[in-house]
C-alpha cells in the first residue's frame, strides 16, 4: 500500500522524470517513509535529490526557553534553500505528520515568529509556487502519535491510519494514478459549470451565524488541482477562486478546529467590513489566530474561497485529523492572505501591483480555516440573477 503511495506521489502528482530534481520537506518522524521515496526515485533515475529534514522535537525544546532574539538569529528556521531549489526548478513534495499537541506550552509569539521567518526566507519559491511555475505537493504520512491521537479507539492506530487514508486519496484503488486522473476530470466538470455562470458576488449563510458576502473579481476564475499537470494538495475535493479582497462584508464562524504551527485554534469567528478583519473570537487559540491575522499588513484580507461537499470521504469519517492539508477538504474553507493569480484571467503575467489593483491580495501568509456545515447555503450572483449554488452543505450544480 505505501509503494502504491509513493508511485502516486512520485509519478503522477509530481510527475517526475528522470531529469528531474526532488526536493523532500519532511519531520524525522517519518525519516523511515522518506528512505522508501528516496529509493523508489532513484529508481526512476532520479539522482538530484535534496532532504530538508526538520525534528519538531528539537524544535520545540529549543522554542520553550528561547528568547525571540535568539529565535531570529537561529539558522533552523532559515528557509533559504528553498529559494535555491526554485532556481533549479526542482519538484518540492511536502510530507506532512503532525505530532498533536507538541506546541501546546510554547508562547503563541514564538510560534507566529517562527511562521514569518520561514515564510520570508523562501520569497522566490512561494512567488513560483503560486503562479504554478514549478511542481509540488503537500501529502499525509501518518506516524504512531498521530495515528494514537485520532484513532484511539481502534488495537491498531497506525494501520487503521494508513487504510483510511489510502481511501481518502485513492491509493486503495486497483490502479491510483488511473482513476486520479478519472476523478480529476469530475472536478473540471464542476470548474467549467461555476465559470460558465460568471459569478460576480456570493453570499454564505448557516446556522453556526455565518453571513458573509464575498464579491469575486471581474474576469475571474474558479479552478481546482485538474486545472495543474501536478496534483498539489493530496487529498483535493476543492474547487476554489480568489475574491476582490476588498469587498468582503459579514461574519463567518469556524466549522472545524484550526492547527497552525503546532497550536490549535477553536471556536472562533471573524468579522469583515471593506474586506478588511475587523474583529475576531476565538474559545481557544486567539493570540494565534491574531499573529495570523496581523502577520502582514495583508494577512487580514481573504485571498481564498473553496467550496467542497459536506459529503465529502473526509468529512463522511467524522473524524478531525488535526492537520489542515486533510480537514480543509472535509468542508468549505477560506483562507487569509495571499491569492491566487491564476484564479483571474491572464493574472500569472501581471506583477503585484496590477493584481491589487484589480483584487487580489498578495500577502506572504495563506492560511485556509474550515467554514463548512451541513446546512451551508451559497447563493451566487451572476448577470442572470441570484442562482443556488450549494445547499445543505453540498453543491448542487
Amino acid at each position: 500500500m505505501k509503494d502504491k503511495y509513493i508511485d502516486l506521489l512520485l509519478k503522477r502528482c509530481l510527475k517526475l522524470k528522470k531529469s528531474s530534481v526532488l526536493f523532500i520537506n519532511y519531520d524525522k518522524v517519518i525519516k523511515k517513509f522518506v528512505k522508501k521515496v528516496v529509493m523508489k526515485a532513484n529508481e526512476m533515475g532520479i539522482k538530484d535529490i535534496y532532504l530538508d529534514e526538520v525534528d519538531s522535537t528539537l524544535i520545540h525544546d529549543f522554542l520553550k526557553d528561547a528568547s525571540l532574539s535568539a529565535i531570529k538569529k537561529n539558522k533552523m528556521f532559515d528557509n533559504s534553500v528553498w529559494d535555491e531549489y526554485a532556481k533549479k526548478d526542482a519538484c518540492f513534495l511536502m510530507l506532512e505528520s503532525e505530532i498533536p499537541h507538541l506546541m501546546d506550552d510554547i508562547d503563541d509569539e514564538k510560534i507566529g515568529l517562527v511562521a514569518k521567518i520561514r515564510r520570508e526566507t523562501k520569497p522566490l519559491y512561494r512567488d513560483r509556487q503560486m503562479k504554478g511555475e514549478i511542481g509540488w505537493c503537500i501529502a499525509a504520512v501518518p506516524n504512531l502519535k498521530w495515528a494514537e491521537k485520532i484513532f484511539s479507539e481502534d488495537a491498531k492506530p497506525l494501520d487503521k491510519f494508513w487504510k483510511v487514508l489510502a481511501k481518502l486519496c485513492f491509493f486503495s484503488e486497483k490502479d491510483p494514478i488511473a482513476y486520479w486522473d478519472n476523478y480529476l476530470e469530475t472536478l473540471k466538470n464542476r470548474q467549467k459549470k461555476l465559470n460558465a455562470l460568471k459569478i460576480t458576488k456570493l453570499h454564505l449563510k448557516n446556522s453556526l451565524g455565518t453571513d458573509l458576502e464575498i464579491t469575486l473579481p471581474k474576469d475571474g476564475l474558479w479552478q481546482s488541482i485538474a486545472s495543474d499537470k501536478w496534483i498539489v494538495n493530496i487529498p483535493s475535493y476543492e474547487i476554489f477562486t480568489s475574491p476582490d479582497y476588498r469587498y468582503t462584508n459579514g461574519i463567518v464562524y469556524s466549522s472545524r478546529p484550526l492547527i497552525y504551527n503546532g497550536k490549535v485554534i477553536e471556536d472562533f469567528s471573524v468579522e469583515f467590513k471593506d474586506g478588511k478583519v475587523i474583529n475576531y473570537k476565538a474559545k481557544k487559540g486567539k493570540n494565534v489566530l491574531k499573529e495570523i491575522i496581523e502577520s502582514d499588513k495583508m494577512s487580514c484580507y481573504l485571498g481564498e474561497v473553496a467550496l467542497v461537499d459536506y459529503n465529502s470521504p473526509i468529512s463522511n469519517t467524522n473524524k478531525v485529523f488535526e492537520t489542515t492539508l486533510i480537514d480543509e477538504n472535509a468542508s468549505c474553507h477560506l483562507a487569509l492572505g495571499s491569492a491566487f493569480p491564476d484564479c483571474v484571467k491572464n493574472g500569472n503575467n501581471l506583477s503585484k501591483d496590477e493584481l491589487n489593483e484589480i483584487g487580489l491580495n498578495t500577502s506572504s501568509n495563506h492560511v485556509d480555516f474550515m467554514i463548512g456545515t451541513k446546512d451551508l447555503l451559497v447563493e451566487a450572483e451572476t448577470s442572470n440573477g441570484t442562482v443556488v449554488i450549494m445547499k445543505n452543505g453540498n453543491l448542487v450544480i
